[in-house]
């Protein structure tokens, strides 16, 4: 059973940055792409960055661009979100997720199998 542990949440001012940690554990991470998700209140879950097994492609929706960057160390079975130039709207549980995927994939999939807990990101002045 995969596990994954958030960590890396709080409160910023806007225009701020935080780096969000995955930490995986339950099996090795070289068989999975990881994807970053983020949920707001009341609203529905969406997808802000995916990364294929072994981060050479990734990807972003037009709302992050520019400012989320993903990357992992598969070595230390972990995953990362750097968030800069913050916004209000980025207010919202982020939860990082796994699933099997191929090592020759050319692309990262929106779809995931396992979640975390998540942990809470509140852009305020």
């Amino acid at each position: 059973q995969l596990v994954l542990v958030e960590s890396g949440g709080g409160l910023v001012q806007p225009g701020g940055s935080l780096r969000l940690s995955c930490k995986v554990s339950g099996d090795t991470l070289d068989d999975y792409a990881i994807g970053w998700f983020r949920q707001a209140p009341g609203k529905e879950r969406l997808g802000v960055s995916c990364i294929t097994n072994t981060g050479s492609m990734t990807n972003y929706p037009d709302s992050v661009k520019g400012r989320f960057t993903v990357s992992r160390d598969n070595a230390k079975n972990m995953a990362y979100l750097q968030m800069n130039n913050l916004k209000p709207d980025d207010s919202a549980v982020y939860y990082c997720a796994a699933r099997t995927w191929s090592p020759l994939a050319t692309s990262c999939p929106w779809e995931y199998h396992y979640y975390g807990q998540g942990t809470q990101v509140t852009v305020s002045s």
